[in-house]
């Protein structure tokens, strides 16, 4: 499918207008975001994160969970309905970890009593900064409504991912989702949209070999996370096989 015009670039990938009103095509770049503690660029990590993320948006889709995907076009682009971002970071936490930890001293590794879901404002040159409803609904970014309706929808996202990786070894200790609103006639609804890879994820390896006295250590941040998950569920292209590292989420 020939690109069209482009309407977005950004650290990861490119939006280019989609052959019919209302869609886009999105591009998967190999380029790491800023946070990552890895060279700039990966060869084939568009590859796996456009592969990964068809698998993960389209699970949703099956399961009643709407999302902006429609399909995959080629190794690197999907085809994705058009919506209006909500300019917030969802950001569900299921283990401490990172910032949390850094921010209320729970050791690395805590089972939360219950998920928590936090927002982030998207303002890279503020670095996302951690909001409070208040301030989300006080700035309208978005009303009581949809902070309800949005808690309700990465709750289940949760469930899903949280069960698809523990089939696999793997412990989901964190993830974040972008939210965006379409309309369909009068009627507005949320979905899930962006992506959903292990930029987005903090994935721990639950299948650690036994130490001498036959006990197992806890789960273990995954080296070569992208080609590794791609694997373990079945979706890694045959001619990509490079080392990367995720993405430490806010």
């Amino acid at each position: 499918m020939a690109r069209r015009k482009k309407v977005y670039e950004g650290k990861a990938k490119i939006l280019y207008e989609g052959p019919e009103p209302g869609t886009l095509i999105q591009y998967f770049k190999d380029d790491n975001a800023p946070t990552v503690a890895a060279p700039a660029t990966r060869e084939g990590k568009g590859v796996l994160n456009n592969r990964l993320s068809e698998f993960f948006m389209a699970g949703l889709n099956q399961i009643g969970v709407p999302t902006h995907f429609i399909r995959r076009i080629n190794m690197r682009e999907q085809l994705v309905r058009m919506a209006e971002i909500i300019p917030l970071e969802v950001v569900v936490r299921n283990f401490a970890a990172g910032p949390l930890t850094q921010r209320l001293g729970i050791p690395e590794g805590t089972q939360l009593p219950r998920p928590i879901v936090e927002y982030y404002y998207k303002d890279d040159k503020l670095q996302s900064p951690l909001v409070a409803e208040e301030h989300i609904v006080a700035f309208n970014w978005a009303n009581q409504q949809d902070l309800d309706d949005i808690v309700a929808l990465s709750l289940r996202v949760n469930d899903f991912l949280s069960g698809v990786m523990m089939g696999v070894g793997i412990r989901l200790a964190d993830f974040r989702i972008e939210v965006g609103r379409i309309w369909e006639g009068d009627f507005m609804r949320l979905i899930v949209a962006d992506e959903i890879s292990p930029d987005s994820c903090r994935l721990w390896d639950m299948r650690q070999p036994e130490r001498p006295d036959g006990t197992i250590p806890d789960p273990q941040p995954m080296a070569d996370v992208y080609t590794e998950l791609a694997r373990r569920l079945g979706v890694l292209p045959s001619n990509v096989t490079h080392t990367t590292k995720p993405t430490l989420i806010n």
